[in-house]
């Protein structure tokens, strides 16, 4: 069997993928980006690789045997102008600054044409590992109080918005105020930034309210950028006094699930998959 090929940046999903794929049979070879290089990775076969070494990335792949690949990991978007490019790299560029001015999917999907171009099978983390999707209802805690729903909802509908103009896929609302909105900070600057809100806005440790939701963006290349939690975005919901995270059922990866129940649970906050059509 052909092992999977993993491009693969920094955060447990890439490991859980990689240990999926050595546990299922199929083998793994792990292509660690430079800069992003998380040491979990080194016990896999692989190589360590520069982001502009498109050409290289290629070859090493195909030497491998690899014929599916999948994007994991969490990548900063470069310095275009010092980054270090193959001549693959080179050609591809004009067309990785055009996608750039567009957003971070519009860059995603040009990714993704060049491998399937290459006679790659591109697949998204869920297909290589579906036990990460997060399952619809309640995950963790108790049911969602008709408040909290609310809050769900219309964070659902803010998420969807901004994700429509591609800036993220999470937003923070808390007695129906929007406190947050995701944007190239990250989830967890996010929570931060919440944490250090007044707490007459928000919930506290002692009176949680106000909910954390992550949905995918409408339209977006699912197969690179599905939303993704673990316990560092439990403990960052606990902390920022809020009473939940709430993820699109079928449309996030919950990393570590028993640790993240556990968690939740130790915290006092829930975990709920919410039903693709809220917020539509």
């Amino acid at each position: 069997m052909a092992p999977l090929g993993i491009i693969a940046g920094l955060g447990d999903l890439p490991v859980a993928i990689a240990e999926n794929a050595v546990e299922t049979g199929q083998g793994a070879y792990v292509l660690r980006l430079k800069g992003f290089d998380d040491p979990a990775l080194a016990k896999f076969p692989g190589d360590l690789v520069g982001l502009g070494e498109v050409g290289g990335i290629l070859k090493k792949l195909k030497s491998a045997g690899c014929e599916e690949v999948v994007f994991a990991g969490i990548v900063k978007r470069p310095d275009f102008g010092n980054l270090k490019l193959d001549v693959k790299g080179v050609t591809l560029l004009p067309k990785v600054l055009s996608a750039a001015k567009k957003g971070d999917d519009a860059l995603l999907r040009v990714l993704v044409k060049e491998f399937e171009k290459q006679g790659f099978k591109v697949l998204g983390s869920h297909e290589v590992h579906s036990q990460l999707l997060a399952p619809e209802g309640v995950i963790a805690g108790s049911h969602p109080t008709e408040e909290e729903m609310h809050d769900i909802e219309h964070a659902a509908r803010v998420a969807s918005a901004a994700g429509a103009l591609d800036i993220g896929q999470g937003a923070v609302v808390c007695n129906g105020l929007v406190l947050a909105v995701e944007a190239q900070e990250g989830t967890d600057a996010m929570l931060d930034r919440c944490a250090g809100l007044p707490e007459e806005i928000r919930g506290t440790a002692g009176s949680r309210k106000g909910v954390l939701v992550k949905r995918p963006k409408p339209g977006q290349e699912l197969r690179i950028d599905l939303p993704t939690t673990g316990v560092s975005t439990v403990e960052k919901v606990a902390a920022a006094g809020l009473a939940g995270l709430a993820v699109e059922a079928g449309g996030a990866l919950l990393l570590n699930r028993r640790k993240m129940i556990e968690r939740a649970e130790e915290l006092g906050i829930f975990i709920y998959g919410f039903e693709p059509e809220i917020g539509e």
